[in-house]
């Protein structure tokens, strides 16, 4: 049985503050994360071993964007996400 399975997969969207490398301007931006929520029940057709990686598995959110722009309309360069977890447990 496939893990994506055991998870019910839904998109949100989180605000965070961060500062431009080049003009050094901080502002706020959106960053899109995928929450992954464990299911309450085991999707049915499981084995022992399907079982055992349910008990396991957690809730958890994934990071989609890696880079912004920057807000300061005179800069407007692209720049990583940098100084955050890329996964977080729920």
């Amino acid at each position: 049985m496939d893990e994506r399975n055991f998870y019910t997969p839904s998109d949100t969207t989180r605000t965070l503050v961060l500062s431009c490398p080049f003009c050094k301007q901080s502002a706020e931006y959106p960053l899109r994360w995928v929450v992954r929520q464990k299911r309450d029940r085991l999707p049915g057709g499981a084995d022992e071993h399907d079982r055992a990686r349910f008990q396991k598995a957690q809730s958890y959110m994934v990071l989609c964007d890696d880079k912004v722009m920057c807000r300061n309309l005179r800069c407007r360069k692209r720049f990583d996400v940098s100084g955050i977890k890329t996964m977080a447990f729920l």
